[in-house]
């Protein structure tokens, strides 16, 4: 039915042109030029060196989109800092659930890295990774309380063991003088820290792994080059139509077996444009972001830590504010967010005809459920565009009491688009986080949502491997080689203490990050039966 419409209202409106015979065929054809093609166009090169693959960006570099250091906020997600990933349950206990998962990811995109470094494919690692502590710092009574909880309930993950809990002032004062200084005394305050935190520039990632792909005869990348259309094959490959826009939109087909489409918010409308039955009642709604920056060099030295709070009530995990501590080419900057924005265009690059353009038949009563049923979000984002400058800073001052007006300069962050897709009790949910969506056949696959997003890159395209390449994946050949790439590959790490130890000491090594090895469990786990759950 989807089809049927597009394709009549493209013939009423200027005629559907023909897509053009293909010039050539690829084995492997990658649209967008982030971290996730990136990484997905590492993995099958090491895992088929053979393969051809073509990597098409529509822009004039990569990683200039949400992979962009100046787009995101640069946090290795890990769960150490992030409140909104161990909720309190109705009961008062502890869910930590979602937060060793994230964490077990993220020790996989370390392994990822640390490999590539192995091989010279990433080189001088801190130039895209660096230690920055992990913090979480709340204040009154309750918040005070759920972090004391929080606490107690991660020890039981080996993963977590070693972070730090403190409500004496002066310790706290210690980890964050900035923080600190002029707070209101005998306020009852709390804060963890995890020394071996981490701040990471994903378009440097990015860009180092591309340039490795791009010096391989059977990769080729094509910037300025945008996907327009693609078309199923009857031999199950597709063909894909691409416009040369720096030569007056000029139009080709290419045939590819496989197509990934990791065009951050650019996904959902090609993935509908495939005609795939799995993407029918996908849609999409966008959230930007803006973040207070500071450059003064005095004010940078006095915060050295990625300190997270807790998010307002009612509004969304998106809105979770934090000040960061970030290094970016070199430079150590200070930023503090995000405040949320609102566009209808699905990139930052984008067009504001991007929102509309997605709405299909199917998927315009999924999309009417899930926002009827998130009101208090529309509510939040009219009351984040009404914020004046001001308003920004007193946020800020809720973290750094004496911050200056004239040392922060308000900068446009990446946009991003959050999945919504059918669902049967709701009708339709609005969904956090990231979603992969891919044909039965394997023979395409698409990356939909956001956050943790790039952090757990590796192990998202190791799960698009898993979806794409079944057979592939069970033969010795590339399961020895994956064991090469993650050395964890097939084990978790969680409550493993030897595996743990081993793994990060050997990811900490190459990437020349600080390594705290984990100690075993405190003698009064038993005590806090009650406030986790795993």
């Amino acid at each position: 039915m989807k089809r049927i419409l597009l394709t009549l209202l493209c013939v009423s409106a200027i005629g559907c042109a023909k897509h053009p015979e293909p010039e050539k065929t690829v084995d492997v054809l990658l649209v967008g030029g982030g971290i996730m093609s990136a990484s997905l166009g590492t993995y099958l090169s090491e895992l088929e060196p053979g393969w051809s693959i073509d990597i098409y960006e529509r822009l004039d570099q990569v990683a200039a989109e949400s992979s962009n250091p100046w787009n995101n906020a640069g946090t290795g997600h890990s769960a150490f800092c992030e409140l909104n990933y161990t909720p309190e349950m109705a009961d008062g206990s502890i869910d930590i659930s979602k937060a060793v998962a994230i964490n077990e990811s993220f020790e996989i995109s370390k392994q990822f890295w640390a490999h590539q470094v192995e091989q010279k494919v990433l080189i001088n690692p801190p130039a895209f990774i660096n230690n920055v502590p992990h913090m979480s710092f709340v204040w009154g009574d309750d918040n005070v309380e759920f972090l004391k909880k929080r606490h107690a309930a991660l020890q039981y993950s080996s993963l977590f063991r070693g972070m730090q809990f403190s409500q004496d002032p002066e310790q706290i004062k210690q980890w964050i003088p900035l923080v600190m200084e002029g707070r209101e005394a005998g306020q009852p305050l709390a804060a963890t820290r995890m020394d071996i935190g981490t701040d990471v520039n994903f378009g440097e990632i990015t860009r180092q792994l591309v340039d490795a792909l791009t010096a391989k005869d059977n990769v080729e990348l094509h910037l300025q080059h945008e996907v327009r259309d693609l078309r199923r094959n009857d031999d199950g490959s597709w063909s894909v139509v691409v416009a040369d826009l720096a030569n007056d939109g000029a139009e080709r087909s290419v045939k590819a077996k496989f197509v990934f489409i990791g065009a951050g918010g650019g996904a959902l409308k090609l993935l509908q444009k495939s005609g795939i039955v799995e993407a029918e009642s996908y849609a999409g709604f966008p959230v930007g972001g803006s973040f207070l920056m500071s450059r003064n060099p005095q004010v940078v030295a006095q915060h050295q830590a990625k300190v997270y709070g807790k998010a307002s009530v009612g509004s969304p995990p998106m809105s979770v504010p934090h000040l960061d501590t970030r290094v970016i080419e070199g430079e150590r900057v200070l930023l503090f967010g995000p405040f949320a924005t609102f566009s209808t265009k699905f990139l930052k690059n984008g067009s504001l005809l991007d929102t509309f353009s997605a709405l299909t038949s199917d998927n315009l009563l999924p999309m009417s459920h899930a926002g009827l049923d998130n009101l208090p979000l529309s509510s939040y984002l009219i009351g984040q565009l009404l914020l004046t400058q001001e308003d920004r800073m007193d946020s800020l001052r809720e973290y750094f009491p004496q911050a200056k007006s004239e040392d922060w300069q308000l900068i446009q962050a990446g946009q991003r688009v959050q999945v919504i897709k059918q669902d049967a009790e709701h009708g339709g949910i609005l969904q956090f986080g990231t979603e992969i969506v891919s044909a039965a056949d394997g023979s395409i696959a698409a990356l939909l949502g956001a956050s943790p997003g790039a952090s757990t890159a590796a192990p998202i395209m190791l799960n698009v491997l898993e979806k794409t390449f079944k057979d592939k994946l069970q033969s010795p050949a590339w399961q020895a080689k994956l064991k090469e790439i993650i050395p964890s590959y097939g084990q978790q790490l969680n409550n493993d203490l030897a595996l743990t130890n081993s793994i990060r000491a050997w990811s900490s090594e190459r990437l020349q990050l600080n390594f705290v090895p984990v100690a075993a469990e405190t003698a009064d786990a038993g005590a806090r039966t009650d406030e986790t759950t795993l």
